[in-house]
């Protein structure tokens, strides 16, 4: 913009100066000058110069603030809520601002209307639990991954829905138990993933670490497991998947079980595993077929 203004007062100097210029008589022609032509002829000409100036700027502008997709977080809970909610919501809209995607949460189920899915390329189920959604709802959201729409559950995403079968292929698996929140060893097995490649290969962070009903491997891709030899209460033994993601029915699916704590959501390594992990199932940061 300061190119802009320095630009007009050039302009603006220059038909003033020609303007002055002209209404002098020359010594050598006599003849009188027209300067409120030239004046009117150099402002139709900045009126141009102007709307040619002002649709580049504004153009520029609008295609600047466009969202590259949309997110719905929900966290409608009915069993036990976490407190970390908030934060998680916060930490989500954070990264939609710095990255250049959309946010709104809900807790309302009703939401889950065709029409209203639509508008959304990923759905995060943020620490839900229990029963969330009617029968009609679950419809509507299957065909919302059907459709080619992503899901994103972060830690008791796992924890919720437990007669919908269909969901809990799309999550990955079910929560069985936890042991204290206590410091353990994340291994991260797939580099490549973008929610993994950002962080250390052998990631130490403090969380409430889950054990799992069955082990998703074989129906997922796994991207991270639990070093149970580096805590207690783990029962799953050497292979503990922590994280994975899927390609499924034609959508796409990622899944985190770390996000307990509300410290989580400020923590720069965990930020950057979940907008990997956003952007995966919003399909711009490549597959995950297995």
């Amino acid at each position: 913009m300061t190119g802009v203004f320095h630009f007009m007062a050039i302009f603006f100097a220059g038909v003033f100066v020609r303007g002055s210029l002209s209404g002098r008589r020359s010594p050598i022609n006599t003849e009188p000058s027209r300067p409120m032509g030239a004046v009117k002829a150099s402002v139709s000409s900045l009126l141009i110069v102007f709307a040619i100036l002002g649709a580049s700027i504004g153009g520029g502008a609008a295609e600047s603030t466009q969202p590259r997709f949309a997110v719905l977080v929900f966290s409608k809970t009915s069993a036990f809520r976490h407190d970390s909610i908030p934060q998680g919501i916060a930490a989500i809209k954070a990264l939609g601002a710095e990255n250049g995607f959309a946010v709104d949460s809900t807790e309302d189920a009703a939401r889950f209307t065709v029409a209203e899915l639509a508008r959304y390329k990923v759905v995060v189920f943020l620490c839900t639990t229990g029963d969330i959604l009617d029968t009609d709802q679950k419809a509507v959201f299957e065909r919302y991954i059907r459709s080619g729409g992503g899901f994103v559950g972060i830690h008791s995403a796992s924890d919720t829905e437990y007669q919908w079968a269909w969901y809990g292929r799309l999550v990955g698996a079910y929560f069985a138990s936890h042991p204290q929140i206590q410091r353990a060893t994340v291994r991260i097995e797939d580099r490549g993933h973008a929610s993994t490649e950002g962080v250390p290969a052998i990631w130490e962070r403090t969380d409430e670490w889950y054990n799992f009903r069955s082990n998703p491997r074989g129906a997922v891709h796994v991207l991270a497991t639990l070093d149970e030899a580096t805590y207690s209460g783990g029962k799953m033994g050497v292979d503990h998947p922590i994280a994975w993601c899927q390609e499924i029915e034609g959508g796409r699916s990622w899944y985190t079980a770390m996000g307990h704590t509300s410290e989580s959501y400020a923590e720069p390594l965990y930020r950057l595993h979940l907008l990997g992990g956003i952007e995966s199932a919003a399909g711009v940061a490549g597959s995950c077929a297995r």
